[in-house]
């Protein structure tokens, strides 16, 4: 799984934020990395110089082998809580897609599995 990290011109620390970003996506995502071929992070500060309530942004794009990328977006006060954020919504949307991908697979290989409410009547 590739990890790209990218940054707005207000982020500063951005060899050791890269660093921590990449950490949590390895250990939040783990257990779905076989699926995944990249994580894009883009981070930003949405205000600027300026101190505001949720205004550090972390978008996180994940690219699953083929599949449409799957993106999630976390508001947070600080860096470290949006991407923490972040990773925990993108693990969800993507244990989610393959749980619909193995449902739409198993669906296609066993007719009994089918809905009822699917079938026509006779």
């Amino acid at each position: 799984m590739q990890i790209q990290v990218n940054t707005d011109h207000n982020i500063e620390g951005r060899e050791a934020l890269a660093v921590h970003v990449t950490d949590v996506v390895k250990s939040t995502l783990s257990r779905v990395s076989g699926y995944i071929t990249r994580v894009e992070v883009h981070l930003g500060d949405e205000v600027g110089q300026k101190n505001a309530k949720d205004d550090k942004r972390c978008v996180m794009e994940a690219r699953l082998e083929g599949r449409q990328p799957l993106a999630v977006t976390h508001h947070a006060d600080t860096l470290h809580q949006a991407v923490d954020g972040a990773a925990h919504k993108l693990i969800r949307v993507i244990e989610s897609d393959i749980g619909r991908l193995h449902d739409q697979k198993a669906r296609a290989t066993d007719p009994s599995l089918l809905d009822a409410a699917a079938l026509p009547d006779a």
